[in-house]
């Protein structure tokens, strides 16, 4: 099919060819060539008229109604006139409605969910609803009657006594805050005290350092370096409340110096165990510090005194209950009439050896630590009220070496255990 030439050019002759060599129709041809030219047509210009037409005009016609209708009711104000007055304020009230409800409508559905929209109108709901109901059930009318046969000239008598009322009332608010400020100046005087006490603790840690060890961080305890030791142990534990006497014991314990040492004969010093560590002797050994009659009749009540070394302690009448003595040495401690009440002895150790050798310490003979004689503690007259972790070993020594009246606070009885102290 032969193809007649295009006045436009051959650019679009070219087109044309490209595109039946492609495979399009006549009519597709035809089609794209009528977009094309319109394609190529001017765009029709509006008129200055069309131009100036924006939101801003539109909105002046409003504005003026508005502010027409205030005219008018300033206007009904002033010569008096209710009905010219009421037109201006109600097309002013409608048309000002009319244009901030938009506005009103996407503030409500912005700051307010659906589920508090519905919380708005319940709420809202359930006022005019009281409303309604005490309206039925003749409340305001009843108001009104009291109302109306009240005698106003008594309300003078009610203002002196609402004054009156007043007056306490703010006497009671100023000894409110008078109490609040005693409650908040005791507080930062209990703070005050425990930081203070910490650093005294600290102190003492450090002082006890310098004493006991030499340059070369060895224990170098010549006697009266020891009973430095002790006068300031003594004085501290008597100075600190039981909080801060159960840290300079766990210090103490965990620092070996309330165990007994094996001893140089010659120099007196301390021997290495070989494993990084001090001898132990609990025969001969001689302490650093020995706590003596330190901790008789103090209170240690609720503290942790876990893997403490309180051998040979005086607990005369000492205040530990509710105390966690979890893994504590109490071995020929005297724990004559102590306050053990829900004290955790979870693997306290309270005699060396056999439970059915050991005995509690004498004055008369030394201590056999293989079978366990004279390595007791003292327990005769100690309160074992609602002990907690008691094992069965334990539980025989004290009922055996307690007395009478101890027996009875032992947690599960002593039934089958001879009392061997005798009374």
């Amino acid at each position: 099919m032969t193809i007649p030439p295009n006045p436009s050019g051959d650019s679009s002759h070219k087109t044309t060819e490209d595109t039946l060599e492609n495979g399009k129709s006549p009519a597709l041809l035809a089609k794209s060539q009528v977009e094309q030219h319109l394609s190529t047509l001017p765009l029709p210009r509006l008129t200055n008229a069309q131009n100036q037409v924006s939101p801003k005009t539109a909105k002046e016609p409003i504005s003026l109604i508005i502010l027409t209708a205030i005219a008018i009711l300033i206007l009904g104000l002033i010569i008096d006139n209710l009905w010219l007055g009421m037109s201006g304020a109600l097309v002013a009230l409608v048309v000002s409605l009319q244009e901030i409800s938009p506005t009103l409508r996407q503030w409500f559905n912005n700051f307010l969910s659906p589920p508090q929209r519905s919380q708005l109108v319940a709420f809202l709901g359930m006022l005019i609803a009281i409303a309604g109901l005490l309206k039925f059930l003749g409340f305001y009318q009843s108001v009104s009657n009291w109302l109306a046969q009240a005698k106003w000239d008594e309300f003078g008598s009610w203002a002196e006594w609402i004054g009156a009322v007043g007056q306490i009332m703010i006497a009671i608010v100023t000894a409110y805050i008078a109490w609040r400020q005693y409650i908040i100046s005791k507080d930062l005087t209990i703070q005050q005290n425990l930081i203070t006490q910490q650093q005294t603790i600290d102190a003492y840690f450090q002082g006890i350092s310098d004493l006991a060890l030499d340059d070369e961080g060895l224990l170098e305890d010549w006697p009266q370096e020891r009973v430095f030791c002790e006068g300031r142990t003594a004085a501290i534990l008597s100075s600190v409340d039981a909080n801060g006497k159960a840290k300079v014991l766990r210090f103490l314990s965990q620092s070996r110096l309330l165990t007994p040492l094996r001893r140089d004969n010659h120099l007196g010093r301390p021997m290495l165990d070989g494993q990084g560590g001090y001898q132990e002797d609990r025969v001969n050994g001689v302490r650093v510090i020995d706590l003596n009659v330190m901790l008789a009749g103090v209170n240690l009540s609720g503290t942790d005194l876990r893997w403490t070394e309180l051998s040979d302690a005086n607990l005369v009448r000492t205040n530990l209950s509710h105390c966690d003595l979890v893994h504590a040495n109490l071995t020929r401690s005297i724990l004559y009439e102590a306050n053990l009440i829900g004290a955790d002895i979870k693997g306290a150790k309270l005699f060396y050896g056999s439970v059915e050798t050991a005995s509690p310490r004498s004055r008369s003979y030394p201590p056999d630590y293989h079978t366990g004689a004279y390595t007791g503690a003292v327990v005769e007259g100690a309160n074992f009220t609602d002990v907690l972790r008691f094992n069965e070993q334990q539980r025989y020594y004290c009922c055996a070496w307690c007395g009478t009246e101890s027996r009875k606070t032992i947690p599960g009885g002593c039934e089958g255990i001879p009392n061997k102290l005798g009374r």
